[in-house]
């Protein structure tokens, strides 16, 4: 079952275009302890949710298949991580949002991206979103702007999402 797993998800991945950073449950992996059991999930929206969740979000999902990680250990549910895949410029790029089961994004970890490389966000740039919700104001940067605003609109489809489909559910 985890090969038929990891197959589906490289076949998702690819199916992005675009080049694959770090698989989505190694990013699980580094955010939550190694003791966690990591379960993954496609939830697929109705109309009225994803009308629901780009309305709040003010931001428009590509599709309404979201891949879900879920974090756990001893029953406890521990975060959740959300892979947004969002149009950079031109191509795809695949981002986990990784939300704590208290609604704080814990981190935010580019999974897949097809622009060239030079236009990821640096890590000190991304670090801004750590233990913050999607209200906190994040500034843009200089030469990444449309980079910058994916991974912003991403933020706020995931959490809008988080609080729309997962929040207080085990």
């Amino acid at each position: 079952m985890k090969k038929i797993s990891l197959l589906l998800l490289i076949a998702f991945v690819f199916s992005l275009n675009a080049k694959i950073i770090i698989p989505p449950v190694n990013a699980m992996k580094q955010a939550y302890p190694s003791s966690s059991k990591i379960d993954k999930k496609n939830i697929t929206l109705t109309n009225t949710q994803a009308k629901k969740i780009q309305k709040k979000a003010k931001a428009k999902l590509k599709n309404k298949k979201i891949k879900v990680f879920k974090a756990m250990k001893k029953n406890k549910v521990l975060g959740y991580g959300i892979l947004i895949n969002k149009k950079v410029r031109s191509k795809n790029a695949a981002i986990l949002y990784i939300i704590s089961s208290d609604s704080i994004l814990k981190s935010i970890e580019i999974i897949a991206f097809n622009e060239p490389l030079e236009y990821i966000p640096s890590k000190t740039w991304m670090k801004k979103f750590e233990n913050s919700k999607t209200s906190k104001n994040i500034p843009n940067i200089t030469g990444a702007t449309l980079s910058a605003k994916s991974i912003i609109d991403g933020s706020r489809l995931a959490f809008s999402f988080y609080e729309e489909m997962l929040k207080g559910k085990k």
